[in-house]
């Protein structure tokens, strides 16, 4: 009796309820990426339908959004994603490639004025916006989640606690085009 209740008190005094708490709070803040994106692969169709009234030529734009889409929704997203650096970097690159797509998707919506007009399209695109909007903000928190948990492992003396109970440091959101994206966008009214 004495030996559980000094054990009890060894590990909430060295960081292990913490642990469980923030692991918790980055599965969390994940689940509500997961969820963003979701939404977004969900308001796709629609969005690409709308357009191919509108631009039936601009056929390969709008393939690239349904294989970029298929490919986003296909990839599966479990609780392992976060511990495995190699499919976490893989889930990222597949919701950059349909960013990507997306963002071709508008240009395209761009050259024509009466799809620009129509009711159904301005909704979808203000709906889009708003998703991406909330991805950002569930990105921020999932990062903000993962930087408190980390400093926790490494963070003396809560790192012999996760030493000791497998509690390793957690991937944070990246860019794939870190260096691109670096460097400021060439605007040309010109062309």
């Amino acid at each position: 009796m004495l030996l559980a209740f000094a054990m009890a008190a060894l590990l909430s005094g060295c960081g292990y309820n913490q642990f469980q708490t923030k692991d918790e709070a980055v599965k969390a803040a994940w689940s509500e990426v997961v969820n963003q994106y979701q939404r977004r692969a969900d308001l796709i169709p629609n969005l690409v339908n709308t357009v191919k009234g509108y631009a039936s030529h601009e056929k390969e734009t709008l393939e690239s959004v349904t294989r970029a889409r298929a490919a986003a929704t296909s990839f599966q997203i479990t609780p392992e994603v976060l511990n495995n650096p190699e499919a976490f970097q893989k889930f990222q690159q597949v919701q950059g490639e349909l960013s990507g797509a997306l963002s071709r998707l508008m240009v395209v919506a761009e050259k024509y004025p009466d799809l620009k007009a129509d009711a159904s399209f301005r909704d979808l695109q203000s709906q889009l916006e708003g998703t991406e909007n909330r991805i950002t903000v569930a990105r921020q928190r999932y990062i903000a989640s993962v930087q408190e948990y980390n400093v926790q492992v490494r963070s003396f003396p809560t790192n012999l606690t996760a030493m000791m109970f497998g509690y390793d440091v957690k991937p944070s959101f990246t860019v794939e085009n870190e260096k691109a994206i670096s460097t400021a966008p060439t605007v040309d009214f010109g062309k």
